[in-house]
């Protein structure tokens, strides 16, 4: 050992006694690279390394000083062919055995030509013939295990498994199972069962995205999948048409047959309708978000009793398209505050834009779904969801001579999809959902300092609807109420009279408009855009009440969005 490493001669020089001697070496030589420098101490060779076992030999030789043997790492690495002595490889390996004694040519040559097959993992597999070790990891064992199976490398291949089976993590399960199936591989079947422990976790990784719609469908329909809810399913089945919706659009249909719906509950639905109203728009080129800002110019008198509204596009918002949104009329300029660019998590807005002027601040907090008003020289962000299935109770008032947000009392409880309007007593808030998004049919008088007044609830709650002052009284028109755990369309009106603290019935909505914008204009109420909450079909249909004939009538259609729209009144100079 000394005659080939100058830290072994050092140690021993001046000890001429016999009997044992103890040195201690550094974390670097690990035993591999040991057992190659007793074996080139005492043959002048070493057994074929792989580049891992090469690599700890060279760490090993330059702790030990043994320059010899970095240079023989070196030759080898250079492109010395692997050797090993056939009786080795025959015990080793099936295909070696049958290959050395059954009389074929091979077992009379001196050099055997293993086409297609890499030489680092030959001489990872030859090694482990000499030392039993095989030093594995995610970067090469699957290539590894692979040439064992090919060539029967029964003890490599073991070791192969075992790594494979107890190492087995989120990010490699995938890969696991897929080559399991490929080669047949039953000693790996758990990772069949990891996969469905930890679904969640694994449809995070890049790999999930990877899965063949046929495979996908398999593990969401085993009933062995544990997943917190059935929406994290879904959300799941959603990421991976979306990774590439125009391609996979298409399997929707039978990948939405694995996800238990009934399993869901109701606030959950409404993460999946937006979800689903995404893939739809994906996958159809005539679906359109907007930034325009329409003005109705004027109204025109058709045939018999229509009507019919003539619009002109006034501009675009700078920032992206966006509904479920908050727009305000103050000091003669249109801000628009929130809302959200899809119906999804993260696509919740707190950016703002007002027609005039430069940029101004974001609110505080990212909400849509919620009212915006002005009022006493302020500008109120009231409610609204910071998340797609979670609303929030708190309140921002924008001051206009201080350009600056600020949060003011906070709401009696989480609302979102409530109704706002203004008058001389203060601001009025009617129905809209609750922290479970259940309708309500409260209502109530809020202060920005003191807080909130109840008042008499509404006959029957509604939510997403419209609320409008005219000539000191407040009506209520369209949006949703509760159907059991579902919703359905609202098409009952009211109006609420301040002085007697009382709700009364008027005219009921020709169609149902839920989510539409409205606007009260020289003394009657318009209810603009919307769906249907039964059909989810869309209404374009602009309507207008008459308080004094209290009728409903036909004006028309909107120009170009017509869900989540917002209105409001607002004075425009005489060129436009």
């Amino acid at each position: 050992m000394a005659a080939v490493s100058a830290f072994i001669k050092k140690q021993t020089k001046g000890h001429t006694e016999d009997g044992m001697r103890t040195l201690s070496l550094g974390p670097d030589v690990h035993r591999v690279g040991l057992r190659a420098m007793v074996e080139f101490a005492y043959t002048g060779s070493i057994r074929p390394l792989s580049s891992d076992g090469r690599a700890l030999v060279r760490a090993a030789a330059r702790a030990l000083a043994a320059p010899r043997l970095l240079q023989r790492c070196d030759e080898e690495e250079k492109g010395m062919e692997p050797g090993a002595h056939k009786v080795l490889l025959a015990a080793s390996s099936d295909y070696f055995r049958g290959m050395f004694t059954s009389g074929m040519r091979e077992s009379r040559q001196s050099r055997v030509a293993l086409r297609f097959q890499s030489a680092s993992e030959i001489a990872a597999l030859i090694s482990c013939s000499y030392d039993g070790t095989l030093p594995l990891s995610w970067d090469c064992v699957f290539e590894i295990t692979c040439t064992a199976l090919q060539l029967q490398f029964q003890q490599a291949l073991a070791l192969c498994l075992r790594f494979l089976k107890e190492n087995i993590e989120v990010t490699s399960c995938l890969d696991v199972a897929s080559f399991a199936e490929a080669y047949g591989a039953s000693e790996l079947e758990e990772a069949n069962d990891f996969i469905l422990r930890n679904f969640w976790e694994v449809s995070e990784t890049a790999k999930f995205q990877d899965l063949t719609a046929e495979k996908l469908l398999e593990i969401i329909g085993q009933d062995g999948l544990c997943v917190p809810t059935e929406l994290a399913v879904f959300r799941a089945v959603s990421s991976w048409i979306e990774a590439d919706p125009r391609e996979r659009v298409r399997h929707a249909g039978a990948l939405m047959t694995g996800v238990r719906f009934p399993l869901m509950t109701f606030r959950e639905f409404r993460e999946v309708r937006a979800i689903n109203l995404r893939m739809e728009c994906l996958a159809d080129d005539e679906v359109e978000l907007y930034r325009d800002v329409w003005f109705a110019n004027a109204l025109h008198s058709c045939t018999g009793l229509m009507k019919e509204m003539e619009w002109r596009r006034l501009g675009q918002m700078p920032d992206r398209p966006r509904f479920r949104h908050g727009v305000a009329a103050a000091a003669g300029r249109l801000y628009v505050v929130g809302g959200c660019f899809f119906y999804t998590k993260d696509d919740i807005m707190k950016s703002a834009y007002r027609t005039a002027g430069s940029s101004w601040p974001t609110c505080l907090e990212f909400r849509s779904n919620f009212c915006a008003v002005a009022h006493g020289g302020g500008l109120y962000a009231i409610g609204g969801d910071k998340e797609i299935n979670t609303n929030i109770d708190s309140v921002e008032m924008y001051n206009l001579e201080t350009d600056s947000w600020s949060y003011v009392h906070s709401l009696p409880q989480a609302l979102s999809g409530h109704g706002v309007s203004v008058t001389h007593a203060g601001i009025f808030i009617s129905g809209g959902f609750n922290s479970k998004y259940e309708c309500l049919p409260s209502t109530f008088l809020y202060d920005p300092a003191s807080g909130a007044t109840p008042l008499a609830d509404m006959a029957s709650e509604r939510a997403l609807h419209c609320m409008e002052a005219l000539q000191g009284r407040l009506y209520v028109a369209g949006g949703v109420r509760n159907l059991r755990k579902f919703y359905t369309d609202q098409l009952a009106c009211e109006v609420y009279d301040p002085g007697t603290d009382t709700w009364t019935a008027v005219a009921t909505l020709p169609v149902p408009h839920v989510g539409a914008a409205s606007a009260v204009l020289e003394g009657k109420i318009y209810i603009l855009g919307g769906y249907s909450q039964d059909d989810y079909a869309e209404s374009g249909l602009v309507h207008r009440f008459d308080p004094c004939t209290q009728r409903w009538q036909s004006m028309g259609t909107l120009p170009g969005a017509i869900i989540d729209v917002r209105a409001c009144l607002l004075r425009l100079p005489q060129h436009l």
